[in-house]
């Protein structure tokens, strides 16, 4: 399950929306941005390895012909597309809440790992498996792991944390930080000091936003 047009207009006025898929029904209790954010474990970083190969993707995990990029086009539209039997896409309708500029053809959006595949192998996932690398690339269980947002903005973002690009849109801070850090506590990945301190700043700003997640298998 992907997020729903109530989340991304809820996301759009800064609020954090986080609803549970089936993979997270028996989630705990959410836990406030702030709490969550002071619960990551602040280590240094380092790059040293990685290759975005180690992270294969992107996959058909369900096999019905469209793979996890596709899948997240079709979930996130806010018009639906009508999709053939290679599953391309014609018509639909996106809003980039990162933005917040709409999309009427496809090709315009990227598929934006909210935490980037570098940040993530930063932070820990270079002690991983292949395997886990899959399942953290393709990652539908979490709604908020994967978001289709305009190709220009998921390019400037590239593979920076919080500390060094936040989204153009001050209305999408408190939602873009929550997501981040559902995340990063999914995965359990660490953050450095300076992305910590962002974070926290944020946090303080975003009183009513929560992390709702379960760890990832």
């Amino acid at each position: 399950m992907r997020p729903s047009a109530l989340t991304a207009t809820a996301g759009a006025l800064g609020l954090a929306v986080l609803a549970l898929s089936p993979a997270t029904a028996h989630a705990a209790a959410p836990v406030p941005l702030a709490d969550a954010v002071a619960a990551l474990p602040v280590a240094g970083e380092s790059r040293e390895g990685y290759d975005r190969s180690l992270f294969p993707h992107w996959t058909d995990q369900d096999g019905d012909g469209c793979n996890t990029r596709m899948e997240v086009l079709i979930a996130e539209a806010t018009t639906a597309p009508e999709a053939d039997e290679r599953c391309r896409l014609t018509g639909g309708e996106w809003q980039s809440y990162y933005d917040d500029r709409v999309h009427t053809e496809a090709r315009g959006l990227d598929i934006d790992h909210m935490v980037p595949l570098a940040e993530a192998w930063d932070s820990g996932a270079s002690e991983w498996t292949t395997e886990r690398r899959r399942a953290y690339a393709n990652d539908l269980d979490e709604e908020v792991a994967l978001v289709a947002v305009t190709a220009r903005e998921n390019r400037a973002k590239a593979d920076k944390d919080p500390a060094q690009w936040l989204p153009p849109s001050e209305a999408a801070l408190c939602r873009y930080v929550t997501e981040w850090t559902t995340v990063k506590t999914r995965w359990s990945l660490s953050v450095d000091q300076a992305e910590a301190d962002v974070l926290a700043t944020a946090a303080a700003e975003c009183p009513d936003a929560v992390v709702d997640t379960v760890p990832a298998a």
